[in-house]
């Protein structure tokens, strides 16, 4: 009897791995994308959201998820230099030319809030949710915001699970797998795994 309902039942839970970088940026960019693509892979996944500055991050991933659907989120125009967006042209036409979606877009837990913080001083409940993010890293904030900015631009859907990859300053160097959720309806927005991540966090931090 016991045997029966052990074989009918089984495990109520899954053992899946996690890995550690040692440590932060663009030194674990091709183990990140490989444990992404991996991962992706088991679970069927049909679309990845990476982030990336100068679009050298996100070339680099064509190489791993070629063929796959890929939404680059880039950072909005002005955010360096006014009226200006920061991808590399030749970047921009590799990733064109394969079929990426590249999406510029405000950043969702900065925005207008930023632009209060640095004129007025404070923090905004937007900003401290940005670093109550950062407590598990600055790429597990960033794969936060970029599935909210994809999604409130139409890049991907909100009722599926997707890769995510982001990572500290340069380069990745963390990935997860969420639900994304519109910026109106945040806290519909599911983390469902890490694949990895850096196991050290900046003690400096990034700006709010």
């Amino acid at each position: 009897m016991l045997s029966n309902y052990r074989n009918n039942c089984g495990p109520h839970y899954q053992e899946k791995k996690i890995v550690y970088f040692n440590k932060m940026g663009k030194s674990n960019t091709e183990d990140t994308l490989r444990l992404a693509k991996e991962r992706f892979d088991e679970l069927g996944l049909k679309k990845i959201i990476i982030a990336t500055s100068f679009g050298d991050t996100a070339v680099k991933a064509l190489n791993y998820f070629k063929g796959e659907e890929i939404v680059v989120i880039n950072s909005m125009y002005g955010l360096r230099e006014p009226g200006k967006e920061s991808m590399k042209p030749e970047n921009r036409q590799k990733l064109e030319e394969t079929g990426a979606k590249i999406i510029n877009t405000t950043h969702v837990l900065a925005g207008i809030d930023r632009s209060i913080n640095r004129k007025y001083g404070g923090i905004s409940f937007t900003q401290l949710m940005a670093e109550l993010f950062k407590m598990l890293g600055e790429g597990f904030k960033v794969c936060t915001e970029i599935a909210v900015m994809a999604a409130d631009c139409g890049g991907v859907p909100v009722d599926d699970e997707i890769m995510t990859i982001a990572g500290t300053s340069r380069g990745c160097d963390t990935a997860v797998v969420l639900v994304p959720a519109h910026s109106n309806d945040f806290f519909k927005l599911q983390f469902k795994e890490i694949v990895c991540l850096p196991r050290v966090r900046s003690l400096k931090g990034q700006p709010l």
